[in-house]
């Protein structure tokens, strides 16, 4: 891989600390920069909406940009159905609107309040007419993976040993201890997000720029090339190398 590729993590909300992202991004690879971002760009943070914007707005400006899909984009989806529908992969107790998931934030943004207690059935007519349509085929056309260069791009990780073909979606936007446990060489150097650490790390045969930017924490892009990755910083390129387990 000679050409640079740009990664973003979950950004959770955090329309501010996308645009800084960009920037980096700009800055050091300049406008045509092939960026893959990895999916929850809703709940949590103050203005999903203003993410979803961003994302659309320059996808149809023709940047490079592939915007993968995450639990979150997926559980926001599932939500703005006609008849909404939890994820089965969520705890016995929660769905979209519980406090610990980022649904009430979500709405928010487009200006639908949430009561305190509120049930889905109470808030879904007003959220159907708030937020727009675009919003929602986007969501809904978020693609799971992308390969590239010797790079699997996913939001979660991947299941070990099964091809990438058989992965399920399930998988690749939820997965955690069954693919991060692995120590095991993948055919690729899996990037991901999806299970948040106070800073990215390069674990060797995967890496994870989910740095809890949903927590408030500071947003990551990283950049891939030669074999080499590196964060982007206020200062430029620092080396994101493998730490070990």
């Amino acid at each position: 891989m000679t050409r640079p590729i740009y990664a973003v993590g979950d950004i959770h909300g955090q329309a501010e600390m996308l645009d800084t992202a960009l920037g980096r991004i700009e800055a050091d690879g300049g406008r045509d920069a092939r960026v893959v971002f990895l999916g929850d760009y809703t709940d949590r943070g103050p203005d999903s909406r203003g993410v979803l914007d961003r994302l659309i707005a320059g996808q149809a400006e023709g940047c490079d940009w592939i915007t993968l899909k995450g639990n979150h984009d997926r559980m926001f989806a599932m939500f703005m159905r006609d008849v909404p529908t939890p994820d089965d992969r969520l705890l016995v107790g929660y769905h979209w609107l519980h406090e610990r998931i980022g649904g009430v934030e979500t709405l928010a943004s487009y200006g639908v309040e949430v009561p305190d207690g509120a049930r889905t059935y109470q808030v879904h007519e007003e959220a159907k007419a708030a937020v727009p349509q675009a919003h929602v085929e986007f969501l809904n056309g978020l693609p799971n993976y992308h390969e590239e260069g010797g790079l699997l791009f996913v939001h979660a990780g991947i299941r070990p040993g099964v091809a990438l073909a058989e992965q399920s979606e399930h998988d690749l936007i939820w997965i955690r201890h069954e693919f991060l446990d692995d120590p095991r060489p993948h055919p690729w150097l899996v990037v991901h997000g999806h299970t948040p650490l106070k800073a990215p790390r390069h674990h060797g045969n995967h890496v994870n720029l989910d740095s809890g930017a949903g927590y408030g924490r500071p947003l990551t892009a990283a950049v891939f090339e030669n074999d080499r990755a590196w964060l982007l910083t206020e200062r430029g390129r620092e080396p994101l190398t493998p730490t070990g387990r």
